[in-house]
């Protein structure tokens, strides 16, 4: 394999700017003998007679006396005068005898003129010299690429050390064996991929997949970020892609990838708002583009770029024949948390009893870098408490402190709030298990953690759910509506603690009636664009984007209102039917402060009353009552 071209060299392995070192060498020469002309402009030469008339005529104010010459210093003017003759011995007395200062010169020698000018240029030569050679040119070779290559034997991550993504990793196979044995995918005509994007939400491992696929393939792996190539000097974004495609190419086959993608490849329809058409950022977009279309597939070059944001990319970098390929990496499901868990548990004592199981059944939502941190932190927790291994406890109290914050202890509520929140964190509790939903209570705590919380309902999904039906909604929406309804019953006022609540089950009740075609009224059509599963895509002038009319937005409102109130009505008698057990529970809660799942399914068997009122009929259409929608929740 070639030897990797370094940074501010040439071919022939030479600094190509040595030519601009030099000349920060000349610099100061030059100043100098600048300096040198414009003192001697300065002065005026006159005879040893004339110096001796302006003494008498005490017009001198300084004398210095060298061997060489003889210097003074008028008093009416800057400028002094010079006599090349040299001094007799009546000129000292004289000069006592006028009462003028003057001074005396050491003799010039070689060592004199070495320390003053000499020397001097010396350090400066190897100063300007050492800084080139430290930085690798790179203070004066802006252009050259800024990725960092990696050999095969750097890279030791695999397809192994990757899991909950099998789809993906099939995927990329096919490059892997691609760029062991390129002559399998010509056999027919066919040829792999010039560019393969992978996309996904933050955490999903799409960096990390990149790595396997190089430390599987055993090539060189050049790897940068999109946003190097932007820089401060129009071209030098563009010089840095045409330089990283040339060294790529040398050292064929090998594997480009360009993480954040969205900071190179940003649609150019948004130009128009930043600085114009012609800036930096589109110039290097339209050299990436350029150098894909130049490339061979058959060369061994793969592309590999990852981005969480693929709706700003511009298209033209999305057609085929560039990025032909986009890869996604998703939220892992169950199967694939476990799988996650196994991994970086591996290094971890853990205690004998525990089931990875049910902490991957606990943590629905999480992604890779989530798993990680959770592993991590349970292995924190257990040992502050000075535990020979890390048990289920640990890994309870590391996803509360992720999902709902750091305990806060210290925060000190007067006996009436107290009670409030725990009015308001068993009203969400005993509608969730009246209404029989899927998700199961884990906890109830009126300890405060995070920024706001005063307390919280930690509920655990049976399973992975990816579509809801209507009634499934509206029980949702009644779950989050129950803890402003249970400090209304039972504390005789309204309080600011359910404003969170509130806005979720809006958002729920809007995206019914807008997006999945719920409302009676407003029928089938959808009135909001679906963004991507993991993307919140805000309309890019900074607001909503508004397809209905005034007439439809009414509409649209009222019927937000009705699910709402409809929730609101049934989480009301659901806690009227269940007061005795919301009283007991409380009661407990105000002593333990955290109620634990087998606790609260205590209670509930002896005090809870299943919600079974013809209200439920309200939650379901008048027509299709099992027909199934399908809904991403945040």
């Amino acid at each position: 394999m070639a030897k990797p071209q370094k940074d501010g060299e040439d071919k022939s392995g030479r600094a190509p700017n040595f030519a601009v070192g030099l000349l920060w060498i000349l610099m100061p020469l030059l100043t100098l003998l600048l300096m040198n002309i414009y003192s001697s402009s300065l002065q005026q030469r006159v005879s040893y007679a004339e110096f001796l008339s302006l003494i008498d005529q005490d017009k001198i104010s300084e004398v210095t006396i060298s061997a060489e010459q003889i210097s003074a210093t008028l008093k009416d003017r800057t400028q002094g005068i010079i006599t090349f003759s040299v001094a007799d011995d009546d000129l000292i007395p004289l000069l006592k005898e006028k009462k003028i200062r003057f001074s005396g010169v050491p003799q010039n020698t070689f060592w004199n003129t070495f320390f003053v000018w000499i020397f001097p240029l010396l350090l400066m030569f190897l100063f300007f010299r050492y800084m080139m050679n430290a930085q690798g040119g790179r203070l004066l070779s802006l252009n050259k690429s800024k990725a960092k290559i990696y050999a095969e034997k750097d890279i030791k991550t695999s397809f192994s050390d990757v899991a909950g993504c099998d789809e993906a990793k099939d995927e990329l196979i096919e490059i892997v064996n691609f760029l062991k044995d390129p002559d399998k995918y010509s056999r027919l005509g066919g040829h792999v991929p010039k560019g393969v994007l992978l996309v996904g939400p933050p955490g999903t491992g799409k960096t990390l997949m990149a790595r396997a696929v190089a430390g599987e393939a055993n090539v060189p792996f050049f790897s940068i970020n999109g946003s190097e190539f932007v820089e401060l000097f129009v071209g030098m974004g563009a010089a840095r892609v045409r330089d990283l495609f040339n060294q790529a190419r040398s050292q064929s086959p090998c594997i480009i990838f360009i993480d954040e993608l969205d900071a190179l490849g940003k649609s150019r329809a948004f130009g128009h708002l930043s600085s114009g058409g012609h800036d930096e950022k589109e110039q290097t977009l339209n050299q990436l583009l350029a150098e894909l279309d130049g490339f061979d597939s058959k060369s061994g070059v793969i592309l590999l770029a990852a981005t969480n944001r693929p709706e700003i990319l511009d298209p033209a970098l999305l057609r085929s024949g560039r990025f032909d390929r986009q890869i996604l990496l998703d939220k892992p499901d169950q199967r694939g948390r476990l799988q996650i868990l196994n991994i970086h548990a591996k290094n971890v004592k853990l205690k004998k009893d525990i089931n990875l199981s049910d902490i991957a059944s606990m943590t629905p939502g999480f992604t890779g870098a989530d798993l990680a941190n959770l592993v991590n932190e349970a292995a924190l927790i257990a040992t502050r408490r000075k535990a020979e291994d890390v048990d289920l406890n640990d890994f309870t109290l590391a996803i509360e402190r992720i999902v709902a914050g750091l305990e806060r202890k210290q925060r000190l509520m007067n006996p009436e709030e107290k009670r409030r929140v725990a009015f308001h964190e068993m009203g969400h509790a005993t509608v969730a298990l009246a209404l029989q939903c899927q998700d199961l209570i884990q906890k109830v705590s009126i300890i405060p953690r995070g920024i706001g919380a005063l307390g919280y309902t930690l509920q655990r999904p049976v399973e992975d759910r990816y579509l809801m039906t209507r009634s499934e909604l509206n029980n949702k929406i009644a779950m989050l509506l129950s803890g402003r309804v249970s400090e209304q019953l039972f504390c005789g006022d309204l309080s600011t603690g359910a404003g969170d609540d509130l806005v979720k089950a809006t958002n729920i009740a809007r995206a019914m009636v807008t997006q999945y075609g719920m409302s009676e009224s407003l029928g089938l059509v959808s009135e909001e664009n679906i963004s991507p599963r993991f993307l919140q895509i805000p309309d890019y002038y900074g607001g909503q984007t508004k397809n209905w009319s005034d007439k439809t937005g009414e509409k649209i409102d009222l019927e937000v209102k009705s699910i709402l109130e409809t929730g609101r009505l049934t989480s009301e008698r659901v806690l009227n039917e269940n007061k005795e057990f919301i009283e007991i529970s409380v009661r407990d809660l105000l002593q333990k402060e955290t109620l634990n799942a087998d606790e609260i399914e205590n209670l509930w068997n002896k005090y809870g009353k299943i919600y079974e009122s013809k209200m439920k009929n309200l939650f379901r259409s008048k027509r299709d009552n099992d027909q199934v929608y399908s809904l991403e929740l945040s």
